[in-house]
């Protein structure tokens, strides 16, 4: 007896498969200037590294002898492959079948996507196009209705793959329904110019809402790069795939393991001349903060996430002499570096992915404090910014900050986590309120009391000045060191090595 016939279907079902949904819909795809979910996962894996789960799940269709004339595949693509020689699990949705809305075998799959990263405790990437659940699938074809009372949660496991392990995912074209869930559901998340992402369609919203918007005016790229539904906003798909990369080059495996460094790619005793004179003597002028993380972190590693979001704060991840850390600061170009409830939120996110996978911080200070006035009141930044405070205060891994120049409110204490390692700059001015505002409260009625309420004010502003700079502290040991700007990359070098081997200490048991 031979087996023959039989292993010539599976290769006729593997090969349908992989047509997706035929020749004319990816034609139709690619004419839309959009990538399949197969050449996706090629451009996100290493090279030759994709092995696939499931393809030959889908609907069969059989003449009256049992022969296979026709084979409807499965529209979400699953498997194994390796990013940086890595492994990884990756899956995305086929929108030239059904738009992405999935069929019975692709809603299994995607299901079992986060089961699988979970299982072997690698790193999950989704790279989605589609809808959720569609009532062209329903109808009376079974006896039964809905899942087993004692079937899991469907979320269950996506809730436990971003506990367990890195999770990245991208909008690539338009994401509704379940799977918008899931790109949200994310450790990151990124978006390209042709993508939008969705509670729900057009037609849904004209319907239920009486409002007829265009797929952009919903969940376009401008709105959900500002909002903080995804980390960063690309071009086109390859630099989505970069980005993703880029990405899990800094996080370990999964939890349970430390991330992974590198060899030095610079000089760890490299003093730039330019920290010198980065900051303005004039406390009114304004300079690039990610300038100066530059002359510190090791060249070209700082991996920015969230740019448009909060852009009060700067967040992302970076090396230090090898070594992958959280970086967070401020940005004085927006709203002097305050802390508004956007940028809070998106502080707290980088906190707790560094504590999940082991990352030291690093944050370099400008802090004015909580922004203030009726819309920040109106967006509850004093919630959302103590949020932050309290989980920098709570945090394990080795920190270190860097004040550069303003520390003031109650904001400021979310730059350091217990038993951070504290530099601090010539430049650095700190104290329960910045100058300008402690004055005006505290002598309010002396200066409109003046002859010269104007040369006043200034006068008691610079006493004050004079009280908030770093010597007396310096001298009090109420830091670690008061440094030459260009010793900073030294100091912060030196510091991660000494915690490097503390890192052990933080893996779960």
């Amino acid at each position: 007896m031979s087996w023959e016939q039989d292993a010539k279907e599976i290769a006729e079902k593997r090969a349908m498969a992989r047509e997706l949904g035929g020749a004319e819909s990816v034609e139709r795809h690619h004419a839309k200037g959009r990538l399949t979910v197969r050449e996706r996962i090629d451009g996100v894996l290493d090279p030759e590294s994709f092995r696939e789960i499931g393809a030959g799940a889908g609907g069969a269709e059989r003449d009256e002898d049992g022969t296979l004339t026709g084979f409807s595949p499965a529209n979400f693509v699953l498997g194994f492959g390796k990013i940086g020689g890595r492994l990884c699990i990756v899956g995305g949705e086929d929108f030239t079948l059904k738009g992405g809305s999935p069929n019975e075998a692709g809603l299994r799959k995607s299901v079992y996507t986060e089961e699988l990263a979970c299982q072997y405790k690698v790193p999950l990437i989704r790279v989605h196009e589609g809808g959720g659940g569609s009532v062209a699938g329903a109808g009376p074809k079974s006896k039964t209705v809905g899942n087993p009372v004692f079937t899991p949660p469907r979320f269950q496991s996506v809730a436990r793959a971003l506990k367990t392990v890195p999770v990245a995912s991208a909008a690539l074209g338009p994401v509704a329904g379940l799977p918008a869930s899931r790109l949200v559901g994310s450790h990151f998340s990124v978006m390209t110019r042709e993508s939008q992402v969705m509670v729900a369609g057009p037609a849904v919203v004209a319907r239920a809402l009486s409002r007829e918007v265009t797929k952009e005016e919903l969940g376009g790229p401008d709105i959900h790069a500002k909002n903080g539904v995804v980390d960063n906003l690309v071009e086109d798909e390859a630099e989505a795939f970069a980005e993703i990369r880029r990405f899990l080059s800094y996080l370990p495996q999964n939890i349970h393991e430390l991330p992974p460094t590198a060899g030095p790619a610079d000089d760890r005793d490299r003093q730039a001349e330019e920290l010198l004179t980065i900051i303005p003597e004039d406390r009114r002028k304004v300079y690039d903060m990610r300038q100066l993380m530059g002359h510190v972190l090791d060249p070209g590693s700082f991996f920015e996430m969230g740019r448009k979001f909060g852009p009060g704060l700067i967040t992302g991840l970076a090396r230090l002499n090898g070594l992958p850390v959280g970086v967070f600061s401020n940005d004085c170009f927006h709203y002097a570096g305050s802390m508004t409830a956007a940028a809070a939120q998106k502080v707290t996110k980088l906190i707790r992915l560094c504590e999940q996978f082991h990352l030291p911080i690093v944050t370099f200070v400008d802090e004015p404090g909580f922004m203030i006035g009726q819309d920040a009141e109106k967006a509850a930044t004093i919630r959302y910014g103590t949020e932050a405070v309290l989980v920098a205060s709570d945090c394990t891994v080795p920190w270190a900050t860097v004040l550069v120049k303003k520390n003031f409110g109650v904001a400021s204490a979310a730059h350091y986590g217990p038993g951070a390692y504290v530099l601090v700059w010539p430049s650095a001015e700190m104290g329960a309120v910045p100058a300008e505002g402690g004055v005006a409260v505290a002598f309010g009625r002396e200066i409109a009391a003046a002859a010269d309420p104007d040369a006043r004010r200034r006068e008691l502003e610079e006493a004050m000045f004079a009280q908030q700079g770093p010597v007396a502290r310096a001298e009090s040991f109420a830091m670690h060191e008061l440094i030459d700007p260009r010793e900073t990359r030294p100091a912060l070098c030196d510091w991660s090595e000494r915690v490097q081997p503390l890192l052990s200490q933080h893996l779960p048991s």
